[in-house]
């Protein structure tokens, strides 16, 4: 045989015999315990009438103040095939009794028939990041026939319909898990039963509801619940609440496989250089007796701990390690959450880094860091409030005057009323070498940050972090920049 022909010939797989449409009338029937009314199959299913695409299935759900039956008409037009309601329409459909119901016996459905392998994905910090490059990594490992939760699917909503939305032919699954509250992630890693379960980092986001590291720590803990027997739990080796999560895989009978620099991880760094091109690093690792080198692609100390988790998960998952190493090479920041753009400024362009998703404690000093590596004519920083910080956010806002100062930042803005306690601290930093005080503005919103930098006045071979929690708005910062791409 010609090596073109074992080219073509690929191996099939048992997961090659299921059927090319994601569900049939009957199957979602049958899942769901309704009646199907009409002959039709369905590629997608969506749960919001703007996102509808040609042939997905829409899932009219009910809330306490929105009834999804409203935009069956908009659905429709979108291209939906079917619908799944609690009354008779006009349109192809099953109708059940209760449409959340019947999302989540979907989703049951979905887990069951798949024999994927599955990897849930929880942490205070970096688990999009961290659930973005694994699925990468086993993506290539699988020739595609891997799947994920899109975007930041990770709630009582987004984890059913993730899972409903899996392919029968799936070999690999990879689903996010967050939560604010305890007892939530128990109930998601209840559905999504991974045969992996891995936490990034224990910080603290949410700590206004959960009233200590300790509590956070046993909140993420949660997700080994629903391993399945035998099962693999990953965690970070340098956490101060190792031993405690460990204690706490171990309860559920995990396999453990720890990732860091300690000298007690599985997956363990050796060395890591930076690169000057990407902004990234050469990474060496050991895992056991074997040594790992890639790049990463993606800026900062923080990534590099990033990646030694996305090995750690993909080697237990069973994935190639070469492939999630081409991954981890490849992998460009995603919208909110690290993406770079230049955008046209007086006398060149600017690098916009946009951070604008989500902000904590941890997150901010790792991003900060970050620009202060930058290469730059001037850094600044337009900062958001962290959110759900309770009775800790003065002190922990007020914290980040020292990491803006060490990153040697030119002018920040701080928008927000919880950035009050750091502007008072900024307002006590050194002044520099020519009796000037460290510039920066304190604005209400995201519009009075527009207009601070306007009047500061960007020029070419400035970089620009904006991050803060995404309540705050300044996407439509990062956005203001987007329309002036160069």
């Amino acid at each position: 045989m010609s090596a073109l022909a074992k080219v073509i010939r690929w191996p099939r797989a048992k997961s090659d015999a299921a059927p090319l449409a994601l569900w049939s009338a009957a199957e979602i029937a049958t899942a769901t315990g309704g009646t199907a009314y009409g002959e039709f199959q369905v590629s997608g299913v969506e749960m919001d009438s703007r996102d509808v695409q040609t042939g997905d299935l829409f899932v009219a759900l009910k809330g306490e103040a929105m009834d999804g039956h409203r935009f069956l008409e908009a659905a429709f037009k979108n291209g939906a095939a079917a619908a799944i309601v609690d009354r008779a329409v006009d349109y192809p459909h099953v109708l059940v009794e209760d449409t959340t119901a019947a999302l989540h016996a979907l989703a049951a459905a979905a887990r069951v028939r798949a024999q994927a392998k599955v990897i849930g994905v929880t942490g205070s910090v970096g688990k999009t990041g961290v659930k973005e490059a694994i699925f990468t990594a086993l993506e290539r490992t699988s020739r595609g026939a891997a799947h994920r939760s899109v975007r930041s699917y990770n709630n009582h909503v987004g984890v059913p319909l993730s899972l409903s939305r899996m392919p029968a032919r799936s070999q690999f699954g990879v689903f996010e898990m967050g939560m604010n509250h305890a007892d939530e992630i128990r109930g998601l890693t209840a559905q999504v039963r991974p045969h992996v379960a891995v936490i990034t980092t224990i910080a603290p986001a949410h700590i206004e509801n959960l009233g200590s590291m300790e509590a956070i720590a046993d909140a993420k803990a949660e997700i080994f619940e629903g391993l399945v027997e035998g099962g693999t739990a990953v965690i970070p080796a340098d956490s101060p609440h190792f031993e405690q999560l460990r204690s706490a895989a171990e309860a559920q009978g995990a396999n453990v496989v720890s990732f860091g620099r300690a000298a007690h991880a599985d997956m363990r760094l050796l060395d890591a250089v930076p690169d000057s091109a990407t902004g990234g690093a050469l990474v060496t690792a050991a895992q056991g007796d074997v040594r790992l080198c890639f790049t990463v692609a993606e800026p900062g100390e923080h990534w590099i701990d990033n990646a030694l988790c996305v090995m750690a998960a993909a080697y237990a998952a069973g994935g190639d390690l070469g492939a999630a190493g081409l991954a981890l090479a490849e992998m460009g920041g995603l919208k909110g959450r690290g993406a770079r753009l230049r955008a046209s400024v007086p006398g060149g362009h600017a690098l916009v880094i946009d951070e604008s998703y989500n902000a904590n404690p941890a997150s901010m000093r790792a991003t900060l860091a970050q620009l202060g590596q930058t290469p730059a004519t001037r850094r600044i920083a337009v900062l958001g409030s962290m959110k759900e910080l309770g009775d800790f956010a003065p002190k922990f806002h007020a914290q980040l005057a020292g990491p803006i100062a060490e990153a040697n930042i030119d002018y920040a803005v701080l928008v927000g009323t919880e950035m009050t306690a750091l502007a008072r601290e900024m307002g006590k930093l050194p002044r520099d070498t020519l009796g000037n005080p460290f510039a920066f503005a304190h604005c209400e919103n995201a519009g009075e940050a527009i207009a601070a930098l306007q009047e500061f006045g960007l020029t070419g071979g400035d970089a620009v972090l904006v991050k803060g929690s995404n309540s705050v708005g300044l996407s439509c910062v990062v956005d203001h920049f987007a329309a002036k791409k160069g």
